[in-house]
This record gives C-alpha cells, sequence and structure tokens, in this order.
C-alpha cells in the first residue's frame, strides 16, 4: 500500500519551504534583456515539430526524441481563452534493457515565462520502478511547483511556492526547448546571460548557456552547418550539469549530447530548412492625368449628366417660382448697393429669413452689428 508523505520531517520543511523565506536567486540584466527582446512574430516562425534517434555512444538505437512547438489555447479562471506558445517534448527508450523515458507539456508566455508545466520521469527497474512528477503553476502572484517521487509503492510529494516576481528569468524545461531554438534563429548567446532553472531535486539554482562556435556535420548523406550552444545548469546540492545541442540554422536539433550520458540524440533525416519570408515593397502606382475629355464615353456621359441636371434644375424652378423672385430680387438689390464686403451684405440681406433668428427691433441704430456675430441682450 502506497504512502503519502509531504513534508513530514521537520528539516524537510526548512529545506523545502517558500523561497521568499530564503535568499532569492536573481537573473542577470543580460539574461532579462534577451527574454524582454523576443517577439511573438519571431517566435511562431519557430512552431514546428521534429523528430531525434536516440543511440548509443556505440551507434545502437535506444529510442526517440520528438519535440513539437505549436500555438496553444488556455483558459483562465474566469474562462477566458488566450493564445500561449505550447511545447510538448516526449523521449522513449530503453538504458541498460530497462525501460525508461520522460515527458513535458508546458505553456509559455511570449516572453517564455512559465505559466503551466507538467513533467514526468521514470524508469522500470524491475526491483523498484522509479516514477518522478512535477507541474509548475502560476497562480494569482506566485509560482506553486508540486512534485511526487514514487519509488516501488512509497510515494513522496512536496509543494513549493515560488513568488511570482522571483521567477524573472527563470527557464522552464519546456522554455529551453523554444530558447534554444531563438538562440539559433539569431545564431547568437547573449554574452553574461545567467538565468534561473531547476536542478534535479526541485531548487532553483543558475543556468547558463555558452556558444562553442559552428561545425559542419553530415545528416543523411548531407553536410549541414551547425551552431553549438552548451547550457550548464548550476546546482547547488550537486556538480553541475552540462548539454550540448546542435543547431540548424532555422532553430531545428541536429544533435544533442549530455555530457557523461552513454548514449546521445541524433537527427536522421535532413529537413527542409526555414527562411525568414522577407517582406517585398508595396507597388507604387503612380497617378495619371485623366483626359477625359478625349474620351468618348467620358465625354458622352458628361454631356449626358450635365443634360439631366440642367433639366431637373430648370424644372425645380418652374416648381418653385418664389425661389428664381427671391434671387432675383437680391441680385437686384446687390446691384443697387454694390457693397465692398458681398458676403456680410449677403448676410444681412437673408437673415431676416432664418427661423430662429430673433426678432429685429422696430428702431434700429444706424451702426448695424455684424450678422456673423451673436446678439446679446443688454440688460438693463
Amino acid at each position: 500500500m502506497s504512502s503519502q508523505v509531504q513534508s513530514s520531517d521537520p528539516r524537510a520543511k526548512d529545506q523545502h519551504a517558500s523561497a521568499s523565506e530564503r535568499s532569492p536567486l536573481e537573473a542577470s540584466a543580460e539574461a532579462i534583456h534577451f527574454l524582454n527582446s523576443l517577439g511573438k512574430e519571431e517566435l511562431q516562425m519557430l512552431f514546428f515539430s521534429e523528430t531525434l534517434a536516440m543511440v548509443s555512444n556505440t551507434g545502437e538505437p535506444q529510442g526517440e526524441l520528438t519535440i513539437e512547438v505549436q500555438s496553444g489555447k488556455l483558459k483562465d479562471k474566469f474562462d477566458v481563452v488566450s493564445h500561449y506558445p505550447f511545447v510538448h517534448a516526449s523521449c522513449r527508450g530503453f538504458m541498460d534493457k530497462t525501460i525508461c523515458g520522460n515527458s513535458v507539456r508546458g505553456y509559455l508566455s511570449w516572453n517564455l515565462r512559465t505559466i503551466e508545466q507538467h513533467s514526468q520521469e521514470f524508469i522500470k527497474f524491475h526491483i523498484l520502478p522509479m516514477e518522478r512528477k512535477m507541474s509548475l503553476l502560476k497562480e494569482e502572484d506566485q509560482l506553486v511547483m508540486n512534485r511526487s517521487i514514487k519509488e516501488g509503492e512509497e510515494v513522496k510529494t512536496e509543494v513549493t511556492f515560488i513568488p511570482w516576481d522571483s521567477t524573472v528569468g527563470f527557464i522552464s524545461e519546456a522554455a529551453n526547448l523554444l530558447l534554444l531554438r531563438v538562440m539559433a534563429w539569431r545564431q547568437m548567446v547573449p554574452n553574461n546571460a545567467r538565468f534561473l532553472a531547476l536542478d534535479t531535486e526541485g531548487k532553483l539554482c543558475y543556468s547558463t548557456y555558452q556558444a562553442l562556435g559552428s561545425q559542419t556535420i553530415q545528416v543523411d548523406r548531407q553536410q549541414a552547418e551547425v551552431f553549438i550552444v552548451e547550457q550548464t545548469v548550476h546546482s547547488d546540492q550537486g556538480i553541475p550539469t552540462s548539454c550540448q545541442f546542435y543547431l540548424l540554422s532555422d532553430g531545428h536539433l541536429a544533435k544533442r549530447i549530455q555530457v557523461g550520458s552513454p548514449s546521445y540524440c541524433l537527427i536522421t533525416k535532413m529537413p527542409s530548412l526555414r527562411e525568414e519570408d522577407e517582406m517585398e515593397p508595396h507597388p507604387v502606382f503612380k497617378k495619371k492625368p485623366l483626359m477625359w475629355e478625349e474620351d468618348m464615353e467620358l465625354y458622352s456621359k458628361f454631356l449626358d449628366r450635365k443634360e439631366q441636371l440642367r433639366l431637373s434644375h430648370t424644372r425645380y424652378l418652374q416648381q418653385h417660382p418664389d425661389a428664381q423672385a427671391l434671387i432675383s430680387d437680391f441680385l437686384l438689390f446687390l446691384l443697387l448697393r454694390q457693397p465692398a464686403d458681398v458676403v456680410t451684405f449677403a448676410a444681412e440681406y437673408f437673415g431676416p429669413f432664418a427661423m430662429h433668428r430673433p426678432p429685429s427691433p422696430a428702431l434700429r441704430s444706424s451702426d448695424r452689428r455684424s450678422p456673423f456675430r451673436t446678439l446679446h441682450t443688454e440688460s438693463s
């Protein structure tokens, strides 16, 4: 019968206390700047799947590694659906004739902060099989980490709460796979960048990346140029662990070597390398003068429209003789007075016809106000 242990030892409580009780580790400014420089369009160029074969140092097949990065949907507590990068990687094979494997599924923000991740690792020993599970989940202002270790029938669990502000620059397993693609795409590793990561015991520690230059390797009878990046996880309680990644120019992983491991992963088929789409400039169409008078069809339409308007105007004046009389009276009055300011004269002439204009006083001053100024009634 399995047993559940959750911080039953007082010393374990001290070891697995909230990260806020210890001196928090901080990522370097170079690492944070690199993550903040990531953009949605750049990451979407790195959405693809790949498969590598696991082989021993003697060339014997031992399993398979698949990595898939795509767009994923995630609901929050208000059932609002958002789109995030989704990383799914799985590895299954055997080591010393023992079946083993691991998998990771994670949702990341567009600057690679971990929103949710679930990972699993197992080794099916005949006597005492082992299984490790870990989940990371962002809840409010903290990152909750649940870990469980099952050895035989015994299960040990622990929960750790990490303040969300302390996870700036933290690179989880899922984020690491996408970060490596970014470095390959840019063909550079940020200098003096110190990220945060988790060691094998689930403790926050530092993680660094180093560019080891370029190399030509043979893939599927083809020569391929690869960019080599070495990641080192600096655990406080153990020796550092390093892994070398041989990356093609578009982010595909060609080879992965775990330093000290008796096996490695290798691509078996050369993929079609992706290139950044070049944006072609928008065509510029110069405006050409429209010589409509020389176009028989347009000139014919102009004459037809002109005749339609003439007949419409004539018909309207015939139906409203008062309009023609009013215009004729104004023109006659204008020619008799011949004012210097025609606009003001017209406003004064047509002003009394306005419906909302207050009635003019019976006795008006000879110095009349301009009709364009608001008349204010002077209080006595």
